[in-house]
């Protein structure tokens, strides 16, 4: 009598179940929190200077409202080179992997900062020395544009699946830490001497992203690619043209997640404009101040955002960007009121309460949120495209909001309404979203034969 032969598997190579090698999520974590502290330090230590020594060094400080705007307009040009970068570092991270996009990110941010410390003034060659902060700063978007999407795919995708949103959250704590680094860099040099600052004193946390640049590129070169793309290799390959994949079955997804990314502008109008606001003449508040309330609010933030992904590991990510989204949107209307009370301890309350407790809820999910959308042909794109278009409109964010403040810059109620209008996309793509927790890793973004999401699994006890 034959023995009946065991029914095959007909489920696709890409649907079997994906088990990290043992020790590959901690590292894939720390490398990406590691690299993105080291990354976004360069990015914002620009931001800091564009608030605070750039209006002097590189524009005509004769009329220093119109300098303080075009300062903060080149800010917001690295958020319009993002889009760029993202079409150009998401094809080929979905193409050749998310580690050597990482490599690449990272020594193209660590030149291009350097850069920058190098610079001549307005007063050494004129007009020419904005150009040349321009052409740097369109660089560091470049960079910016591929660092997240690819550190959050690694993350996402060596993560054990129930937990993948704390993992995930390294990206935005490592983030945050860059800022908080940046921050704690600029302390001593604003509070140097006026001569010694606008001459020299300012290119030094600059020129210290050759060091960034090193040890990022230690850090990242011995990590391993994922077995996720590993497998999508070996089985049907990689995808030639990722953003006529991702614009034809992903589409929706695609808006949900530029909507979402607005809620960047949270953090770009506390971390440049109220900065700018609090140190100007109708407040009169101390740059050191104003950066040690940043500082502090970035230590909050380091604790809270992983305590926020968690959380999103237990309920679901929807609940939790949900109450980012919404309190960030009232809770800056309490930290630029107490901003224009010149009330140096309030202020640093309702600063950390605001950035690094309510909006670290939306930071700190985002990363897992955004990226569980898509699978894993077109996951980089799709986050890197999605995100970098939505960051683009936060980064003019600044840009506008010094443009509504008014002539003297002191309209603070029209720039928290006007961040509060821009967190309202955000809870409408939220609301609009599947809640993804608890699909396994190998069925995100898939679809099923009726053409429905994939179905979440089972929790047992």
């Amino acid at each position: 009598m034959s023995v009946p032969t065991p029914p095959r598997d007909s489920s696709p190579p890409e649907q079997q179940p994906l088990d990290p090698p043992p020790g590959q999520p901690k590292k894939a974590a720390t490398a990406a929190w590691i690299g993105s502290a080291l990354e976004y330090y360069d990015f914002f230590i620009y931001g800091s200077a564009a608030a605070l020594i750039f209006p002097e060094v590189f524009f005509d400080d004769s009329d220093p409202a119109t300098a303080t705007l075009l300062s903060l307009a080149t800010f917001g040009v690295a958020y319009a080179a993002r889009p760029v970068g993202a079409l150009f570092l998401g094809h080929y991270g979905d193409r050749v992997g998310r580690k050597k996009i990482m490599v690449f990110t990272l020594m193209l941010m660590g030149l291009s900062t350097f850069l920058i410390g190098c610079l001549p003034t307005r007063d050494q060659v004129g007009t020419l020395a904005p150009v040349l902060l321009v052409l740097c700063r369109v660089l560091q978007g470049i960079s910016a544009a591929g660092e997240q999407a690819s550190a959050n795919s690694m993350t996402l995708e060596h993560a054990p699946p129930h937990r993948r949103g704390f993992f995930t959250s390294f990206t935005l704590s490592g983030t945050q830490g860059g800022q908080l680094l940046a921050t704690l860099v600029f302390i001593p040099v604003a509070a140097m001497p006026e001569e010694q600052l606008l001459s020299w004193g300012w290119r030094v946390p600059f020129w210290m992203s050759v060091a960034v640049a090193v040890v990022g590129y230690v850090i990242r070169r011995k990590l391993d690619e994922t077995p996720a793309f590993e497998q999508q290799t070996a089985t049907e390959g990689v995808v030639k043209l990722p953003l006529v994949v991702l614009l034809r079955e992903h589409w929706a997804d695609v808006l949900r997640v530029v909507a979402g990314a607005l809620i960047a502008s949270v953090s770009t109008i506390f971390t440049v404009w109220a900065l700018a606001y609090a140190t100007s003449d109708p407040v009169g508040m101390s740059r050191t101040s104003m950066l040690w309330v940043a500082a502090l609010a970035n230590v909050v933030a380091l604790a809270a955002i992983p305590l926020w992904a968690m959380l999103s590991d237990r309920i679901g990510r929807r609940p939790v960007y949900l109450i980012g989204a919404a309190g960030s949107a009232v809770a800056m209307f309490a930290y630029l009121w107490a901003i224009s009370t010149g009330g140096f301890a309030l202020t640093m309350l309702l600063g950390i309460i605001t950035f690094g407790v309510v909006y670290s809820a939306a930071n700190g999910v985002w990363p897992s949120f955004y990226g569980e959308m898509f699978p894993t042909r077109v996951r980089l794109s799709g986050m890197a495209i999605g995100t970098q278009i939505g960051f683009a409109v936060a980064g003019f964010a600044v840009t506008f909001a010094a443009r509504i403040a008014g002539p003297d810059g002191d309209d603070w109620t029209a720039v928290a309404l006007f961040t509060a209008a821009l967190c309202v996309p955000p809870v409408v793509a939220a609301l609009s979203a599947r809640e993804t927790h608890r699909v396994p890793t190998e069925l995100l973004g898939e679809r099923t034969a009726d053409g429905g999401a994939a179905r979440p699994e089972k929790v047992t006890a």
